[in-house]
């Protein structure tokens, strides 16, 4: 079990477009660099020139978004100028152009939402509702366990030794050893992960965070299910969604207490937490390549929102636009 669980972390687990780079004390005390995250994604996905480091499987998607009526976000112009055009990227765990997307695990969503002055509010989301470590360092460590040695074989006992002795890891691996095959990127729920903050006009500031809920219910495939679909179903299944007209998304943001973590994407909210909605997601278009050229920073947020000091959250900015500046230089 602890081997099939590391197999599948290897093909299923990275983040879109993710790769660390931050320097900080890393393993044993050595010293980490971004050249280490690189070269740690492309020993457990190989080279892959000009495509996502992570989620280099996925189908872009249009859309518009439709702001509601949201109590104390209400100001923000995000939700304050009508219906926006918004542009998505669903994908599949792993930097594997060719992932097979019958197999359970990690599936990941890109969202940029345009606003009327050219500002742009973007949402980077995964359907585990925990990340595998509080910060970057135990998130290389983590990775790190998930390497063959020199004659190509996995060691399953440094991981689960690793695991046991990091706790922020084990909510993300318990997610991942029950996880099933998503049926539809329509009906995948997205976490957001990381803390927000929104400030309104002379008012207490708001923490929170955000979740992307599919109206036509979270769905997901027994293993016969999975198995009898071809390997690249997801993209054709969210066009035929789409020509029906089913596929759509409730944005909510929970709203956090003093209590609930900053800083610590490993670490869940309470379910109880009030909730928000900030609007809906209505796609209609999939395919193409229409968000090829978009990078999908979480940082990128329009105007009264600001991130929280996650220290995951920070590395992500500089993460991604290098890789996205590798991506289009074809490296």
């Amino acid at each position: 079990m602890i081997l099939e669980a590391a197999m599948t972390l290897t093909k299923h687990f990275l983040l879109p477009g993710s790769l660390i780079l931050l320097s900080f004390s890393g393993l044993a005390g050595a010293q980490v660099q971004a050249v280490d995250f690189i070269q740690l994604f492309e020993k457990m996905s190989g080279k892959q020139p000009g495509l996502r480091k992570a989620h280099a499987r996925g189908v872009c998607a249009a859309g518009v978004f439709e702001p509601a009526d949201s109590g104390p976000f209400v100001s923000a112009p995000l939700l304050s100028q009508g219906s926006l055009p918004v542009s998505l990227r669903f994908s599949v765990g792993g930097g594997n152009p060719a992932a097979d997307e019958r197999a359970p695990g990690t599936r990941g969503m890109g969202m940029q939402i345009s606003l009327a002055d050219g500002s742009k509010h973007t949402f980077t989301g995964n359907n585990f509702p925990v990340f595998a470590g509080k910060d970057p360092q135990t998130f290389f460590g983590f990775l790190s366990t998930l390497l063959p040695d020199e004659q190509g074989q996995r060691d399953p006992k440094r991981m689960a030794d690793y695991v046991a002795m990091h706790p922020s890891v084990q909510g993300h691996y318990a997610w991942l050893k029950s996880a099933k095959t998503p049926a539809s990127y329509a009906n995948t729920e997205f976490f957001g992960l990381h803390t927000f903050f929104f400030q309104p006009k002379d008012e207490s500031q708001i923490k929170f965070r955000w979740q992307l809920i599919p109206e036509a219910g979270v769905k997901t495939l027994e293993a016969e299910e999975a198995k009898a679909k071809p390997a690249d179903f997801l993209a054709a299944k969210l066009a035929e969604q789409i020509a029906t007209g089913e596929v759509s998304y409730s944005l909510v943001a929970s709203l956090g207490e003093p209590t609930d973590s900053n800083i610590d994407p490993s670490s869940p909210w309470p379910a109880d937490r009030p909730q928000v909605l900030l609007g809906k997601v209505r796609l209609n278009s999939a395919g193409g390549d229409s968000c090829t050229a978009i990078n999908f920073d979480p940082n990128q947020l329009s105007r009264g929102f600001t991130p929280s000091d996650d220290p995951v959250l920070k590395m992500r900015s500089p993460a991604y636009a290098i890789s996205f500046g590798k991506r289009l230089s074809g490296q």
